[in-house]
């Protein structure tokens, strides 16, 4: 039995209004999206005046494109993440390299002692930390090693047990050279020391603000690599050695 034209317009716009409702969801049609519109368009046309080869091969040739198109999204995607993966594994090779922030500045408030630490790559004979304003101009020393909850355990001027290579915490209660205390602000901070051989080279020198990376971490798409006790953004680094 022939199907009428008025059969055939019904059918057309039920399709037509399926397509549509599946299709508000998404802001383009995938090229599933796209077969389903072709074959509903293919069952539903009249028998009597069915589509034309051209047509057929045109919508043909869409539906390669879309394909070839959500095939090279897939593949940029897998690649983009490929490399970020690869990005932050990379950073593991950097375990065991120094690591500089670019800064070696403390913030001081009065009432307050300013907490830090600094890494000597050699061992100390004897030695001091160095706090200078921001002209370069020697405030104060400090001389005290101490442990995290603050308390003395080592001594620079006379370290018992000698001090090894590595990573020590001091603070500054702003003590100044005059016996007063130094105003608030930013302060830098340098350790002069001589090493365990006692060479005749002189004076060895370190900063804050260089440290060995421990380890490397990463969290919510973000790296982070340990320096000292603390955990520092990879973005903060401005040089790795």
């Amino acid at each position: 039995m022939a199907i009428t034209a008025t059969g055939q317009n019904a059918a057309t716009a039920t399709a037509t209004t399926q397509a549509t409702v599946a299709s508000t969801s998404k802001s383009q049609l995938s090229k599933d999206d796209f077969m389903k519109l072709f074959l509903t368009e293919l069952q539903y046309q009249d028998p009597t005046a069915p589509m034309d080869t051209e047509k057929i091969l045109a919508q043909t040739s869409q539906l390669a494109t879309i394909e070839s198109a959500d095939n090279t999204n897939q593949a940029l995607t897998d690649l983009t993440a490929a490399l970020g993966q690869t990005k932050e594994f990379s950073t593991i090779s950097a375990i065991g390299k120094m690591a500089d922030t670019g800064s070696d500045g403390i913030a001081f408030d009065q009432g307050t002692d300013s907490v830090f630490e600094i890494y000597f790559p050699a061992d100390v004979k004897l030695g001091s930390v160095i706090i200078t304003d921001e002209t370069g101009k020697e405030v104060g020393a400090v001389y005290d090693v101490i442990d995290e909850s603050g308390k003395k355990i080592n001594d620079l001027t006379n370290p018992q047990p000698p001090l090894t290579a590595g990573v020590y915490r001091f603070a500054w209660n702003g003590a100044d050279l005059k016996g007063g205390k130094a105003e608030s602000g930013i302060y830098h901070v340098n350790a002069t020391y001589i090493d365990s051989n006692n060479t005749t080279a002189g004076i060895q020198k370190t900063s804050l603000g260089a440290y060995p990376i421990e380890s490397v971490r990463f969290e919510n798409g973000k790296t982070f690599v340990k320096l000292g006790s603390s955990y520092v953004p990879l973005e903060n680094i401005v040089e790795v050695y």
